[in-house]
């Protein structure tokens, strides 16, 4: 398979072995035209390789480990852009994948790119003209509902903010606080009530007439039941349409991210109060 090996400045060249392999950078084939220059390039290429397959159009991302420890900085709205439809679910070398067939989520994305699934922020790591691969590390599996999808499954699909975006939701960062459980979904003609119960550490942060982000959507919670630990809000019909929770039944699993403002009201609060007396 020819492939071609992008730099800064659109150098490239054609399959042959790859010289970077000696420095644990590049797993494959990559060009043997001039490799001088690549190698003095190596300290660059070293945080990550791009390769672009010729014969699948499919683009791909290798990071050394440790690229961890520099995460992507993304922020979103909470507006879903589309549903996706999960396309594969299973295991890489030391870790999970996902692929997610998309039509909107893919409109101008890059490699790197962070796309929220479900509310959780999720780095492109492979795309092609139909869908994208997002990578999933043991914490993410544990922390959120995207251990639950399957081949087949509807998910959230929202791209990063942009600064010229319009904000229409609310501040969201795709870091998932945790999941809860839907209890109930009832009708009133045509809107949706759904109430969710979750733990006590996450119903703290939730307030009446607040933001959450449920599933990575922008909701605003009616109330706060918190005998039950749970909240309720409604779903208008357009909204219905739009994403995933009417599509999941009572007993399913939500992502959940409250608002970041009540956290850093909290922390800003807990420095005063552990404060000694001055006199």
């Amino acid at each position: 398979m020819s492939t071609i090996f992008r730099l800064p400045g659109d150098l490239h060249g054609v399959s042959g072995d790859c010289s970077f392999r000696h420095y644990g950078v590049c797993p494959m084939p990559v060009v043997s035209t001039c490799r001088s220059l690549f190698k003095s390039k190596a300290s660059w290429v070293g945080l990550r390789c791009v390769v672009l397959s010729r014969s699948s159009r499919r683009r791909t991302i290798s990071s050394r480990k440790g690229d961890a420890n520099h995460p992507v900085r993304a922020l979103f709205t909470g507006i879903v852009e589309e549903l996706g439809t999960v396309a594969d679910v299973g295991t890489v070398e030391d870790g999970f994948e996902m692929t997610i067939n998309a039509s909107v989520a893919l409109d101008g994305v890059k490699l790197g790119d962070s796309i929220a699934v479900n509310g959780t922020c999720l780095t492109v790591t492979r795309f092609d003209d139909n869908s994208f691969s997002v990578g999933l590390a043991p914490e993410t599996l544990r922390r959120t509902s995207l251990g639950d999808v399957v081949p087949g499954s509807l998910v959230n699909l929202e791209r990063s903010l942009q600064p010229t975006s319009r904000l229409g939701g609310h501040f969201v960062q795709g870091h998932v606080d945790g999941t809860g459980t839907i209890v109930s979904m009832d009708k009133e003609k045509d809107s949706l009530w759904v109430k969710v119960k979750t733990s006590a550490d996450i119903l703290r942060y939730i307030v009446p007439k607040g933001y959450i982000a449920v599933d990575g959507t922008s909701l605003t919670v009616v109330n706060v039941f918190d005998d039950e630990l749970a909240f309720n809000f409604m779903l208008v019909s357009y909204t219905q349409q739009k994403i995933v929770v009417p599509l999941k039944s009572v007993g399913s699993k939500v992502n959940l991210e409250v608002d970041i403002m009540g956290k850093y009201v909290e922390r800003l609060l807990a420095g005063y109060t552990t404060r000694p007396a001055q006199t």
